[in-house]
């Protein structure tokens, strides 16, 4: 073949290589962070073996999301892998460990969002799925559904081979204590209406925090996503469901704007719908991540008597973790590997 003929190959080709490279090229910063809920967590109340266990914890994640990341995996790949371990440890509202209901037992929620194509997926009441975000992101990419609850999501999920275990491996000592602590409360603030069967349509126990766990990342190709899951709130009835697996309340993401992962008492974020509410602030007022992130939890959550917090990401990589509780375990690790995990107000 000619040199002349070589070059001509090669001008021909040159847009279509063109074309395809920037898909395969490592094209920005990595980042993700993280939580494992928000309420009346106090250093006072905390032994120190206990909270080793909860930053070792978060520290695992963490690393785990990372390293995702750093090979190249999406970041839906990353919140992923986060949250199957945050769902897998005692230590968390999520999965094994999960609070218990008025009835003893577990019901699961959680929610995935993409935030290159804005497909959403979320699940709700589950009580036999190990683990819930592995559903959701079954029901956003292997369905043409949103949201999916109860039995026919447990359905769902067997036909799609995810893990089903029996729900008495998510009970904990620790949670069956809680749930005996705050019916006896209940019992001795009202026993009249608790012979009736009456009860607060919104429990919000302040011995507990308001667990969830969540993840939000960007990827090297600028893409963001959100996960969230959660077994709700202590002692709930009526098969509540918080806000975690709802759309914009606790769970969103879109590459214009940011990603985020809500934790708090559920109804007020339904209400606000707060996740969407960051992007809607920063999409259409200008604000900064922070700028906007502040605005909701520390202005319009509090004027409402919302508590809990939120972490958040956009696609230069900031992030932003306010919460207006006591407390919120959270973490996050940038594109160089620094990293950080933190439990209480003042850190």
């Amino acid at each position: 073949m000619g040199l002349l003929m070589q070059k001509l190959i090669l001008f021909l080709a040159l847009p279509v290589l063109l074309a395809v490279t920037p898909a395969l090229a490592q094209t920005g910063k990595i980042a993700l962070a993280i939580h494992g809920g928000a309420g009346m967590i106090l250093k006072e109340n905390m032994s120190p073996a206990l909270e080793k266990q909860y930053r070792d914890k978060l520290s695992e994640a963490l690393q785990a999301g990372y390293k995702v990341l750093k090979a190249g995996g999406t970041s839906l790949d990353a919140i992923s892998a986060v949250i199957v371990i945050l769902e897998e440890s005692p230590l968390f509202n999520a999965g094994k460990g999960a609070v218990l209901t008025n009835e003893g037992r577990a019901e699961l929620d959680a929610a995935i969002m993409d935030g290159k194509t804005g497909l959403a997926g979320a699940v709700a009441g589950l009580t036999t799925v190990k683990n819930p975000i592995l559903l959701a992101r079954q029901v956003m990419e292997h369905s043409p559904h949103v949201m999916m609850i109860g039995g026919g999501a447990e359905k769902f999920a067997r036909e799609r081979g995810l893990e089903m275990v029996d729900n008495a491996y998510f009970r904990t000592d620790t949670r069956e204590q809680q749930l005996k602590k705050i019916q006896e409360k209940e019992k001795k603030a009202a026993p009249d209406s608790q012979d009736k069967g009456a009860a607060p349509l919104a429990p919000r126990p302040d011995d507990d925090k308001f667990g969830t766990v969540g993840a939000v990342a960007l990827d090297q190709f600028g893409n963001l996503a959100a996960g969230t899951s959660t077994g709700g709130m202590t002692n709930k009835r009526y098969g509540r469901v918080g806000d975690v697996p709802i759309i914009g309340a606790g769970t969103y993401a879109r590459n214009e704007t940011c990603a985020v992962s809500c934790t708090g008492h559920g109804e007020f974020f339904i209400r606000q719908v707060v996740a969407y509410d960051v992007a809607a602030l920063m999409a259409y007022k200008g604000l900064s991540l922070q700028a906007a992130t502040e605005e909701v939890v520390n202005q319009k959550l509090k004027q409402i008597g919302g508590e809990g917090g939120l972490i958040a990401i956009d696609q230069q990589g900031n992030i932003a973790m306010p919460f207006n509780s006591a407390g919120m375990y959270r973490g996050y690790i940038r594109d160089d590997g620094s990293w950080k995990v933190m439990i209480y107000g003042n850190e």
